[in-house]
């Protein structure tokens, strides 16, 4: 398998943090944020450190806070009831130890969706304009089967997830020469989104891709969205990533996306 330099490190600008992570996990699932499955979420939560650490992502401390605090939590889930109620006078004075978790997670929900609802009326904001006249009609809403939404990181980790998980396996000890480079793979994606408007995200990659190479692919991704040069949006959850081309009105309006930047050396 093609190997990625050793020295080539990934700076993160914007990251979501290990609490949006969990609530990404919790409402992707569509499970009771007050009941969690921790034993699940615990895993799905470490397979995804292992695919920042596979992608050489700057890992932030609070993230392995956060592994340390899930896998306590699931030790103490997982003990006999008899062993719970050993360390408390009674079973009354049992805590799921959960609760602390639970809190967190429902408190930033809150600030989330209220940062996120600050986010639409400052939209609307911006395209109401005085008028000297009467009260302008409202016009119909768009259709929201039609509308494009942003994609997180998690996301499109989630996506590349999928990919990798149908990749051909390797023989063990097989090293390929050096084929792809990053530069070569941004260019390819910009050009494909300019040819034909808007790729799915799958199309970048083939049913033989060897793993390597959509390693080298996805890094290619993260770091034209870090120079803003496409966008990356998807109608609704579950569905395709589409891979859009950046126009000049458009550079304007970007955010800054929460992906990730220093991949121009990085060859596998």
């Amino acid at each position: 398998m093609p190997q990625q330099s050793d020295d080539y490190k990934v700076n993160l600008e914007v990251f979501e943090g290990p609490l949006d992570l969990l609530l990404y996990l919790i409402r992707r699932d569509e499970l009771d944020i007050y009941d969690i499955p921790i034993e699940r979420i615990t895993s799905q939560y470490m397979e995804y450190l292992d695919m920042m650490r596979m992608l050489d992502l700057g890992i932030a401390g609070e993230f392995l806070v956060m592994a340390a605090t899930l896998m306590m939590i699931k030790s103490r889930m997982l003990l006999p009831v008899e062993a719970r109620t050993a360390e408390e006078e009674s079973e009354d004075d049992w805590v799921d130890p959960r609760l602390d978790l639970v809190r967190q997670l429902v408190e930033y929900k809150k600030f989330k969706d209220a940062a996120a609802r600050l986010l639409e009326r400052e939209v609307m904001q911006g395209e109401i304009f005085a008028s000297g006249g009467d009260q302008p009609t409202p016009e119909e809403p768009p259709d929201s089967s039609q509308l494009l939404g942003d994609v997180g990181l998690f996301d499109l980790l989630t996506a590349f997830q999928e990919i990798l998980k149908h990749a051909p396996v390797e023989p063990l000890g097989h090293l390929d020469p050096i084929l792809w480079t990053v530069p070569d793979k941004m260019e390819q994606i910009i050009s494909l989104s300019k040819r034909q408007g808007s790729v799915n995200f799958s199309r970048l990659f083939t049913p033989t891709s060897p793993r390597g190479e959509i390693i080298v692919t996805f890094l290619a991704l993260l770091e034209l969205l870090r120079l803003r040069q496409i966008q990356v949006q998807q109608n609704a959850a579950f569905f395709e990533i589409m891979i859009l081309p950046v126009t000049e009105t458009d550079m304007g309006a970007l955010l800054p996306a929460p992906v990730i930047g220093g991949a121009e050396h990085v060859q596998a």
